[in-house]
């Protein structure tokens, strides 16, 4: 039977690998892209990695994560992580809308969702878990970004696209980012396109408005003003910049552990349509994706992993069935990630990054918690 779970490595990650051995010790980095349901394909390597691999062995870890991979990120940190994913499984999969839904349904929606999933504990283990480091992505409006009317949104996001088009750094006329990080981190980026990154620090009264910011998605979702402790403004979806990243992370050195549901990362939200835009060769150096196979996607149902289009394809009991299947499945990566790196056979499976990377670039400029 073929192997569910590919797992690629950039050049410096799979001599560190080759060397080393395969342990939790050597990741300083752990990432959660944005998505939407496509999760659920990684709720079996959820349900693991923080809950059993990364406690064999000590070690800080920055947990990063933007929309959909921010929530997960804020499971992780939780002092019991396995209820925490379990929670958020359930209530994400089991979400339904009115047939005439509007932003305010789904806002309405995401912020129960995150209210279910944190818990009574979970905004006071974001502050306090001195292991486990949350940092959540948001981007902070421009423009006609700033408005919440529709037709205003369309046009913001045109001019968004037109720019990026031409060069990433347009993004900054309707967005910038920003990153919000758990108290007395030590958490640092180097962007290749050098855009604008202001860091903030997660307080009592802002985890749960800067998670719901992560994942509002313009148009869908209102955007969430007057965040505590942060400028004024409107924040919207991470993943709008910082869609699968193509980003350093220091200061410390050490590996990235990469979850993700295809074999190619796209940089941000706007670059999806853009064949040519492939992420730095520094920003996946020292990386390690562990990516579901294709014969294991093409062994769900409907051959494929879930994605937001689900919700108007499927009715409600279809699609919650198959978002549940999925989920069920996703263990088998889980079971397989454990066997393989228990034995240490993950390291003789281990593969170089399956795409393109842009040529290694000169930091230009390190921003600073």
């Amino acid at each position: 039977m073929a192997a569910p779970l590919d797992i690629y490595a950039g050049p410096s990650a799979m001599a560190a690998l080759k060397q080393h051995g395969f342990y939790p010790l050597l990741f300083k980095y752990f990432l959660g892209a944005s998505g939407g349901p496509k999760w659920f394909v990684l709720t079996g390597l959820d349900r693991v990695i923080f809950p059993a691999w990364f406690q064999r062995r000590g070690g800080q870890v920055q947990v990063i994560g933007s929309s959909a991979g921010a929530f997960r990120a804020a499971c992780f940190v939780q002092d019991n992580p396995l209820a925490a994913i379990n929670r958020l499984a359930h209530i994400y999969a089991n979400t339904t809308y009115p047939k005439k839904t509007n932003e305010s349904d789904v806002s309405r929606s995401a912020k129960q969702i995150i209210h279910d999933m944190l818990g009574p504990e979970g905004v006071m283990n974001v502050l306090t878990n001195e292991r486990f480091k949350l940092h959540v992505f948001v981007a902070k409006c421009h423009g006609m970004m700033k408005n919440h009317g529709r037709l205003a949104q369309l046009g913001g996001l045109t001019m968004a696209a037109s720019g990026n088009a031409i060069h990433r750094r347009y993004l900054q006329q309707q967005f910038s980012r920003f990153i919000f990080s758990a108290p007395h981190s030590k958490f640092d980026i180097t962007d290749p396109y050098d855009l604008k990154t202001e860091h903030l620090e997660f307080s009592e009264n802002n985890v749960k408005d800067v998670l719901l910011a992560s994942g509002s998605i313009p148009i869908i979702m209102q955007g969430v003003e007057h965040i505590q402790d942060a400028p004024a403004g409107v924040y919207r979806d991470g993943g709008i910049i910082d869609y699968h990243f193509d980003l350093h992370f220091g200061p410390e050195p050490g590996l990235v552990l990469y979850p993700h549901f295809y074999p190619r990362p796209v940089t941000g939200w706007f670059d999806k349509g853009l064949k040519g835009r492939w992420p730095h060769a520094n920003s996946y150096d020292n990386t390690v994706m562990l990516v579901p196979s294709a014969d294991f996607v093409n062994a769900l149902p409907f051959n494929k992993i879930p994605d937001r289009s689900d919700f108007k394809k499927m009715n409600d009991q279809t699609r919650i069935t198959y978002w549940e299947t999925v989920i069920q499945e996703s263990d088998r990566l889980g079971e397989y990630f454990m066997k393989i790196t228990e034995d240490q056979s993950i390291v003789d499976l281990i593969k170089p990054l399956p795409f393109n990377c842009l040529p290694l670039v000169k930091e230009t400029k390190l921003t600073t918690v």
